[in-house]
C-alpha cells in the first residue's frame, strides 16, 4: 500500500533553514511527479514546490519561490524540500505527495511535519 512518511520539520528561528524529506513506497515513484503541499492553522492546504521526473523541472508558490528548493533521489524513493529565509508565515504542517495524470494528488495523505516559524 501507498506510504508517505514526511521528517525533519522542528522549530526554527526567522531567517533559519530546515530539509525536510518523504520517504515514499507502495508506487512507482521513478515515475511519479512530486509535490510538497503545506496547511498553516485554519488555512487550506496549498502547493508549495513540485518536480517532475528525473529530467524535468521544478515549479514554486510565489510565496516561497527563491526561498525553498525541491529536490528528489528515485535511488532512495524520496524527495526532499530544502527551506532557506524561513518567515513566521512559512509555519504549518507540511505534506509530501505524488501526482496523477491530471496533475492532482493521490487520495492518500500521510501524517506530515509540522514546520514552526515563531514571529
Amino acid at each position: 500500500q501507498v506510504q508517505l512518511v514526511e521528517s525533519g520539520g522542528g522549530l526554527v528561528q526567522p531567517g533559519g533553514s530546515l530539509r525536510l524529506s518523504c520517504a515514499a513506497s507502495g508506487f512507482t515513484f521513478s515515475s511519479s511527479a512530486m509535490t510538497w503541499y503545506r496547511q498553516a492553522p485554519g488555512k487550506e492546504r496549498e502547493l508549495v514546490a513540485s518536480i517532475a521526473i528525473t529530467g524535468g523541472g521544478t515549479g514554486y508558490a510565489k510565496s516561497v519561490k527563491g526561498r525553498f528548493t525541491i529536490s528528489r533521489d528515485d535511488a532512495k524513493n524520496t524527495v526532499y524540500l530544502q527551506m532557506n529565509s524561513l518567515k513566521p508565515e512559512d509555519t504549518a504542517v507540511y505534506f509530501c505527495n505524488a501526482l496523477r495524470t491530471n496533475g492532482m494528488p493521490m487520495n492518500y495523505w500521510g501524517k506530515g511535519t509540522l514546520v514552526t516559524v515563531p514571529s
